[in-house]
């Protein structure tokens, strides 16, 4: 019953990632976008939200990208995009740019990415602040099997782990 958290800041490669990792190991892949966000890129309240990823990890085995301490708790495996702001800024502008004016895939209605290009800048920009030393702590004490990655090396170095393990 593999339970993998892929997550990171914006544009770190999370759904990227977890993707190729659902198509390698057979296992469901889900994203928290669609639970994050509602239509109109309007952030969920936290009494919905929690609730919905407490659901989401009730599910047996799973691949979940996204940021969410639920998640990571109850993750037996956690990967740590842990990818600098150039690199995150130049995925978000290349991811983005085919959705600027539609939703992209996993988002709710009417989320056209140039709506939210701001926010994605802010959240870019704050997350080695506001998120990393958060995830980082949760890291060190959770148990489970950590993967940190920084670079390709280490990206092909977890996915081979992964692929070997049972």
């Amino acid at each position: 019953m593999p339970r993998i958290h892929v997550t990171g800041n914006a544009g770190s490669g999370k759904s990227s990632l977890a993707a190729a990792l659902g198509d390698v190991l057979g296992l469901p892949v889900f994203g928290l976008d669609s639970i994050v966000w509602g239509p109109g890129w309007q952030k969920t309240p936290a009494s919905i939200r929690g609730p919905k990823e407490q659901a989401l990890v009730t599910n047996q085995d799973w691949i979940i990208e996204g940021v969410s301490p639920i998640v990571r708790a109850a993750a037996d495996t956690i990967i740590f995009l842990d990818v600098g702001r150039p690199t995150c800024f130049f995925r978000c502008l290349k991811r983005n740019w085919r959705y600027l004016f539609r939703s992209r895939p996993g988002l709710p209605e009417n989320c056209p990415e140039i709506l939210i290009v701001p926010t994605l800048i802010k959240i870019v920009w704050l997350f080695p602040k506001r998120m990393r030393p958060t995830i980082l702590k949760d890291l060190a004490a959770g148990g489970q099997r950590v993967f940190v990655v920084r670079n390709a090396q280490q990206l092909a170095t977890t996915v081979a782990a992964l692929k070997m393990q049972p």
